[in-house]
């Protein structure tokens, strides 16, 4: 079994491969995810937010730095909007029998709501 380190490395490779089968591999069935911008329940619901959202939002992921605590992994990353400044994100994962069950994210969305 995965590491939970080497899970959340497989969620962050799948967004930037922008790869909905490989990113539904990370996810426990019953994920819940909480964001600035919204809320997912179950690993469908994830995926989707992920394809509809910030995939189209953000054409590029930067990771800076993973903290590991246990099952618990922290990653300060940046996304790159189209058109602005790249965004500093904080995501913190649980991650449960190799699958990520709890995803928190965090971010000052204001960049991304210029002109809506």
């Amino acid at each position: 079994m995965k590491r939970p380190v080497e899970v959340v490395q497989a969620y962050f490779d799948a967004w930037s491969a922008k790869d909905e089968s490989m990113l539904r591999d990370t996810l426990a069935p019953d994920v819940g995810f909480v964001g600035a911008l919204g809320k997912a329940e179950g690993a469908e619901a994830c995926v989707k937010g992920l394809v509809n959202g910030m995939w189209k939002v953000s054409p590029r992921v930067t990771v800076l730095h993973r903290f590991v605590d246990g099952d618990d992994v922290m990653t300060w990353f940046e996304i790159h909007p189209s058109g602005h400044e790249p965004v500093p994100v904080a995501n913190w994962s649980h991650v449960e029998n190799g699958r990520i069950t709890r995803i928190r994210v965090t971010f000052d969305p204001r960049p991304l709501l210029v002109g809506l």
